[in-house]
């Protein structure tokens, strides 16, 4: 669930990545040119930082963007966003060696920003500095965490991105207030984004999908009030969502359990055909397993034919009747 929402979080920030230029920085249209848009660069980061990708989480939520300013010059806004928890040791350290490869390899200014997304403890670091004989270094960047701003004063913002802000409030609240009561605060959230008047109706029906996603309830009933009372302020019929970040998570998350899984097996066994072919079943199992969740998830919204539903699962339609037999059953 953290991975998953980690990922999640990431597509939101891209998604709204003007309105998040807006947040952190007040002059941000006195600066940046808004209407050529924004060249998201992960492959780049990437090929800078190859041992992040066998560290697992952070290749996938680290931002490296490229900007143009009004003057028509580039500017580099390197986002990262700091989700593992309350463990940030070592963390400034990290923000210096991605300022200077980056530096290195492309002699651009770099803006960055680290937001935090962990508990009310979490540290906050946003300075690096280091001295020995008379040679030191400092490094300061942007910190923010999610909790600097009440909610309150989020709702009051004539800026959707602090809604998603809000949004990731909530999530640290699962599991530790009744879903009940977690469901009327993400209708607030919706129902905030929704008279802002500020996004087209395709950008709140993403937006709202990642809601339902990020801020997940299991209560079918609660989920059902939510989309009638959206109806009500919407007037329409249909949800769509952020699918593809939907379908690669369940896909990638049922390969990374089966694949630890079958590892720990087969090396108890000590048999390498063993260890192949249990991870090549239980990858195919898990693939399966998590392909019945997202089906079921969107035949409980009944907003979708099988025929959508099995396009947005990458399934067959008569998998997506089998699992709507078993949910009758």
């Amino acid at each position: 669930m953290r991975r998953k929402n980690d990922i999640l979080l990431k597509s939101a920030f891209e998604e709204a990545f003007p309105d998040l230029l807006r947040f952190f920085f007040s002059e941000a249209d006195e600066l940046f040119d808004m209407n050529r848009g924004f060249e998201f660069m992960d492959k780049e980061l990437s090929e800078l930082f190859p041992e992040l990708e066998k560290q697992g989480g952070s290749r996938f939520v680290d931002m490296l963007v490229k900007a143009w300013l009004l003057d028509g010059t580039e500017e580099w806004i390197l986002v990262h966003l700091e989700i593992q928890g309350d463990d940030t040791r070592g963390f400034a350290h990290r923000m210096l060696q991605y300022w200077y490869r980056i530096y290195d390899r492309y002699g651009v200014d770099i803006v960055a920003l680290a937001v935090f997304t962990g508990g009310k403890t979490q540290p906050r670091p946003d300075l690096y500095h280091k001295s020995f004989l008379g040679t030191e270094i400092t490094y300061k960047y942007n910190a923010y965490h999610i909790l600097d701003h009440s909610e309150s004063e989020l709702l009051a913002m004539d800026n959707p991105f602090a809604l998603i802000v809000l949004a990731a409030q909530k999530a640290l609240l699962l599991g530790k207030i009744p879903e009940k009561e977690l469901g009327e605060q993400r209708l607030t959230i919706a129902k905030a984004l929704i008279r802002s008047q500020q996004y087209d109706s395709e950008q709140i029906r993403r937006f709202l999908f990642f809601l339902k996603t990020f801020v997940y309830i299991g209560d079918p009933d609660i989920n059902r009030n939510f989309d009638k009372a959206i109806e009500l302020l919407t007037g329409t019929q249909r949800a769509m969502g952020i699918i593809d970040t939907i379908k690669m998570l369940a896909k990638e998350e049922a390969r990374e359990e089966v694949y630890e899984e079958g590892l720990e097996k087969g090396i108890e066994k000590g048999i390498e055909q063993g260890i192949e072919q249990g991870l090549e079943k239980g990858i195919g199992r898990g693939i399966e397993q998590k392909s019945i969740e997202v089906v079921r998830n969107l035949l409980l919204a009944e907003k979708f034919t099988d025929a959508e539903i099995a396009n947005f699962a990458s399934v067959t339609e008569e998998f997506v009747r089998t699992v709507k037999r078993k949910l009758a059953e």
